[in-house]
């Protein structure tokens, strides 16, 4: 069956997602926010519920309040010495709580598992940007980034600013989890940003192998994922997930 013109670009817009979500993931795993990951991606419903309150698109809401909640979360950190899992954990829990109050019904429900839907040409124009922004970022500054997170000393004196560093980090991530919100939602997204990276990292045996596997895990994950949803016409994220969790307990077998 030939796939029509608005899933094309759906599914361009998922991959080029995916694949930002594997870059991504592998430092995230390497900086020890494996449930940070999870929690920050809830930060995006307060943002898709005042967004459906005014009428406007609920991904801008939801870019909007990840921003925030990403230099939230670096402000918060740098000011107190608290560690960003904490941080993260406290503002996860208001952003839920929030989220929770202003959203309900079906609504609720496509923000929390997400799905396919339509993409108009600005939504897709904006989402492969973000993406191959997010991408370049991590392609360029992966030496950077591996530096700042082994000795914050020794990257000082190489002239790494690592606080300059952990906000970009932070923004990548939080982008990366907006442009996620509509194929998964903001219960699962931050579960295609560890996944993947965990396999990798009991795969590979360096950084290039462990980023190659994990974008590998996250694109076919999000392909046969999305391809099983749509036969059973169910919400795209829980397949998704599933199918990177299966291969997760797998690659344990070797």
């Amino acid at each position: 069956m030939f796939m029509t013109s608005p899933e094309i670009n759906s599914l361009a817009l998922s991959l080029t997602m995916a694949i930002a979500a594997g870059l991504v993931g592998c430092f995230a795993v390497m900086r020890r926010m494996t449930l940070a990951a999870d929690a920050i991606s809830h930060v995006a419903l307060p943002g898709i519920g005042v967004a459906l309150l005014l009428r406007i698109n609920p991904m801008i809401g939801a870019l909007a309040m990840l921003m925030l909640g990403a230099v939230l979360i670096w402000g918060l950190e740098r000011q107190t010495g608290i560690t960003t899992e904490t941080v993260t954990g406290v503002v996860f829990s208001v952003a839920l709580a929030i989220g929770s109050m202003i959203t309900s019904g079906d609504q609720l429900i496509e923000a929390l598992f997400g799905g396919p839907g339509s993409l108009s040409a600005l939504e897709l124009s904006l989402g492969l940007l973000g993406s191959c922004t997010v991408i370049l970022f991590i392609l360029r500054a992966r030496n950077s980034l591996v530096v700042a997170l082994v000795s914050p000393d020794i990257a000082r004196t190489s002239g790494i600013n690592v606080a300059r560093m952990n906000l970009l980090f932070l923004l990548a991530f939080a982008l990366t989890i907006a442009l996620g919100v509509r194929f998964l939602g903001v219960l699962l997204m931050g579960s295609l940003i560890i996944i993947p990276a965990a396999t990798a990292r009991h795969l590979a045996r360096n950084l290039g192998g462990m980023l190659a596997i994990s974008i590998a895990v996250a694109v076919a994950s999000t392909i046969i994922g999305t391809y099983a949803a749509g036969l059973v016409h169910r919400e795209t994220g829980p397949f998704i997930i599933s199918i990177a969790g299966g291969i997760f307990f797998l690659s344990l077998l070797t």
